[in-house]
Formats: structure tokens, C-alpha cells, sequence
């Protein structure tokens, strides 16, 4: 069987070193917001390019934060709208919601996932105070033709990074202006993927920086001194001792899963299989491929084909936001783009630790069908 996400054999060869590490908390005594997680977000900060990263609980609280911070400091106010694109992972317009901020669902380029930029300013109101990006499946989104738009109508750019950690230039998308911050998500399937949950919020603004600080541990700066309503979401010191000791090969890791995809992109040959459209940035992919979408129109046909071959695949995500239950107002609603997305996409496997004899008996019963 060749599993879609192989996570014990990913984490195998860090065992001992996190043996280790286990060992060097206990031993040090101090188990929430120690030296690991400081050592954690000042290495994360310059992996990204970035003046500051706060760690939070996980990738979702991270984005809440971020809305939640730029309210705190006034440059956002409750029922403000936000505009997203209408094919992300339901968490994103959750993390608008929690704010108690207005989403305003916008339709993604069918070629690429993401946001069509083209599309964003018919949307934009006088209530519309921010966008928030997604880069889905680990594609960075079209950042120079967005910030274009949001620097011409004053509007904030959050980032939902949770699937794009170590992207050529995801730290350049994520800290273009001061106007700019990005949330990560460091959930074990993640490229950069903790043994439980974690997030982080990577940003330049100085005082957004100080506010979450404060929010993600109770709007407390000093111990039993609230200034804000906050929360409890404190990245784990001993997920970022872990965390520490994967992010060196983070670049390695990805530079892997583009082999396989440039694989996947060149040897499969099938008409009733749509590969992925992969943006460039001059000579370097800005795509490290946390998914390798497919799109079929008989997709239940060919995951059917695909496991009866022993090959594992995922679908990310069958059900687009609007028409989830939770958001029953928006049921009736038409997306069309985004509906065809989620009723064709299938994910197929790819790892760091995929070998090429499976990539290519992925191609192989691929190409066969």
C-alpha cells in the first residue's frame, strides 16, 4: 500500500533527537512559553524574513488572533468585511467569523486554487476593510497583482500560510508592507509538522506583534495584568522543541516534494485526468506542493480505481464552505467555479519520504486508467 501520508515514517528519523529533547524540558522544569518556544519563534522569524513570529495553539487561532490584534488596535472594527476566496478549507471564514468580522466569499482561478485577483474589486464595499489570502495546497497566491489592489483601497492583507511553509518568497508575500501579516499552522500533515497542534503568526507590525503576545495568553503582558479580552492559545514548549528540530530541513524536505511533483507533471498522461497549473517566480517555484491536486469528472470512479491499486488518495475538500451546513444562510448561493473544484479535486500521495519506484507506479496505474 502506498499511503497518501506516511507521518511515522516522516518523524522516524527525528525519534532521538526528540527522545532527547523530552528529556531537556522535563529536565528544565518551565513547560509553557519557555526558552524553546523563544528560540522557536525567533529561528521561525528569520526563516521568513520576518521581525517577529508568535506562537500560538494552532494555525486556526493564529489568523483569529491576527483579526482580533488589528481590532484591538483599531484598524478593524466588529462587522467589517473581509474578503476570501470561496474554495478554502472552512477555517479560514471561521477565523472571520470568531473575530466577529464579515466574510465576502470571492471565486479562485480554476487553473491555480487560488484567488482570482481579477475578481476582487467588483467585491470590495465601503465595509470592506481587509483580504485575506489563502495559498492553497501550498501555491502562493497572485500577491503582486493583490497587494496592488489592497494599496489602492487602503485594505489590510492577512495571509493564511497553514499550508505553505517554505515557499520561494512566502516570507516576501507575507511581509510585502506593513499592511501585511501571515498565519501558519504547524498540524502533523503540515510541510513543517509539529507531533500535535501549533501555529504561529509571522508578521513586520511591531504592535500587532505585542498585541497577540498579549491575547494568545489571557491579554495578559504581565502576570495577573489584563489589558485586553484574551485568550489561552500558547504554542506548546515541547512542540517547539520539536518544531526547532525540524525547520533545518524544511527547505530539503520541500525541495523533495517538487521533485515528485515535477514528476507527477511531466509523466502523467491521461485525458481524463486535469493537472495542476504551477505559477513561477523567475526561475524558482513559489509552489512546495503540501498537496498534489488531480481533477477528474468521475473522481469517485478513479479514487475506487486508485485504492483497489493499493494507492491511498485524499479529497481536500468535498463539501466548498457555502455549502457546509454550518453556514446554512449560504446554501442557496452559486459559486460555480469553486463548486466544480471541490466535486473534481483528488489528492494524490507525495512526501519527503516517498520513494521514485512509488511515484512511479503512481504514474504507472495512473496512465492505465
Amino acid at each position: 500500500m502506498i499511503k497518501f501520508l506516511d507521518l511515522k515514517k516522516i518523524n522516524e528519523p527525528y525519534e532521538t533527537a526528540f527522545q532527547e529533547k523530552l528529556k531537556s524540558v522535563l529536565a528544565g522544569g518551565w513547560y509553557i512559553l519557555g526558552k524553546e518556544v523563544q528560540k522557536f519563534e525567533i529561528n521561525f522569524a528569520q526563516y521568513c524574513g520576518a521581525k517577529y513570529c508568535v506562537g500560538v495553539g494552532n494555525g486556526l487561532d493564529a489568523l483569529t488572533l491576527i483579526f482580533k490584534g488589528y481590532i484591538q488596535l483599531g484598524k478593524l472594527q466588529k462587522g467589517d468585511e473581509v474578503i476570501v476566496p470561496a474554495n478554502t478549507y472552512i477555517a479560514s471564514i471561521l477565523a472571520i467569523l470568531q473575530a466577529d468580522l464579515v466574510p465576502v466569499l470571492v471565486e479562485p482561478k480554476l487553473e491555480t486554487y487560488n484567488i482570482n485577483p481579477s475578481l476582487i474589486q467588483d467585491k470590495i464595499a465601503t465595509k470592506t476593510k481587509a483580504i485575506l489570502i489563502v495559498h492553497l495546497y501550498g501555491q502562493l497566491a497572485e500577491m503582486d497583482e493583490i497587494n496592488k489592489i489592497a494599496i489602492k483601497n487602503n485594505l489590510l492583507i492577512i495571509e493564511d500560510a497553514a499550508q505553505c511553509s517554505g515557499s520561494i518568497s512566502n516570507q516576501k508575500s507575507a511581509i510585502k508592507n506593513q499592511q501585511s501579516s501571515a498565519a501558519y499552522s504547524f498540524y502533523p500533515a503540515k510541510n513543517l509538522g509539529a507531533l500535535g497542534d501549533g501555529g504561529a503568526v509571522v508578521t513586520n507590525d511591531t504592535e500587532l506583534a505585542k498585541t497577540i503576545q498579549s491575547l494568545r495568553n489571557y491579554g495578559s503582558e504581565t502576570k495577573y495584568k489584563n489589558d485586553f479580552i484574551g485568550v489561552n492559545s500558547r504554542l506548546d514548549e515541547l512542540q517547539a522543541a520539536f518544531l526547532n528540530l525540524k525547520l533545518p530541513n524544511l527547505n530539503t524536505d520541500n525541495e523533495k516534494r517538487r521533485a515528485i511533483a515535477r514528476r507527477y507533471l511531466s509523466e502523467i498522461k491521461n485525458d481524463k485526468i486535469i493537472l495542476p497549473t504551477v505559477s513561477l517566480r523567475g526561475t524558482k517555484q513559489s509552489h512546495v506542493f503540501h498537496l498534489f491536486i488531480i481533477r477528474t469528472q468521475k473522481r469517485e470512479d478513479l479514487q475506487n480505481y486508485l485504492a483497489e491499486n493499493n494507492i491511498e488518495t485524499v479529497i481536500h475538500y468535498p463539501i466548498p464552505p457555502h455549502k457546509q451546513k454550518a453556514f446554512e444562510s449560504w446554501n442557496n448561493l452559486s459559486f460555480p467555479i469553486t463548486e466544480k473544484i471541490h466535486n473534481e479535486v483528488l489528492s494524490l500521495p507525495i512526501s519527503p519520504v516517498m520513494t521514485m519506484d512509488e511515484v512511479s507506479f503512481v504514474v504507472e496505474i495512473l496512465n492505465k486508467y
